[in-house]
């Protein structure tokens, strides 16, 4: 079967949200779906944390409510977290754990599960913190194709809910377009449903297996 992480693409993954603690649990489920997509569920639980003290961060030292946005990326083999919000004065700053501080621990463990791979700069009037965590991967450039998985995906929530039309609307739909058309528009569909099945983690050429066979033992049935 042709794994998840080899089909779907991996470009940057964007998150609008809101600062606040209720935020945290629905943001850790998204990130876990997002990395297990990309093939990256042995990253899950350092990522959560680490995105998790990026936003606590925000709620804390800039307050809650504010306005930030999660952007997930790859900085080649390395999986980029970045949090950005609106405050450009207050800067995060790492302090020892042995202090017995409560507040500002945060960046501390971000720093050790990140190999001190973190950083913050100011972008435009926002300020963004920064972390990466080492992943195998090489080659994460397969984006191309995301667009026909997304619309793919639209074709079958329409399918699903779709109602067979009376006799009267099928004889009067007219002729929109010409054969020809008709037959690339559904080559089209079908090439993208390809694109969606293999984005899914789904066996493409199984699943066409299936499909012939089903549409034999239909057509074999009609009198």
């Amino acid at each position: 079967m042709i794994s998840v992480g080899d089909c779907v693409g991996r470009g940057p993954w964007v998150h609008k949200l809101v600062a606040q603690p209720r935020e945290l649990s629905n943001l850790r489920r998204t990130l876990r779906l997002r990395l297990i997509l990309w093939g990256l569920p042995d990253h899950v639980d350092m990522a959560q944390v680490c995105v998790s003290e990026l936003v606590t961060n925000v709620i804390q030292h800039v307050g809650e409510g504010t306005p930030a946005t999660l952007r997930v990326a790859f900085n080649g083999p390395y999986l980029r977290l970045e949090v950005e919000d609106p405050d450009t004065r207050t800067l995060p700053t790492l302090i020892d754990a042995s202090d017995g501080l409560e507040s500002g621990r945060g960046m501390a463990l971000v720093d050790t599960l990140t190999g001190h791979r973190w950083g913050v700069f100011v972008r435009g009037e926002a300020k963004v913190v920064w972390c990466e965590l080492a992943t195998e991967l090489s080659d994460t450039s397969n984006s191309a194709h995301a667009p026909r998985v997304t619309r793919a995906g639209a074709i079958l929530d329409l399918y699903e809910s779709w109602q067979p039309p009376s006799e009267k609307s099928v004889s009067s739909r007219g002729s929109v377009l010409g054969s020809a058309l008709r037959e690339e528009a559904a080559i089209g569909v079908l090439a993208d449903v390809l694109h969606w099945l293999c984005a899914y983690g789904y066996d493409p050429d199984d699943v066409l297996d299936r499909a012939q066979s089903h549409f034999e033992a239909e057509i074999g049935g009609v009198v």
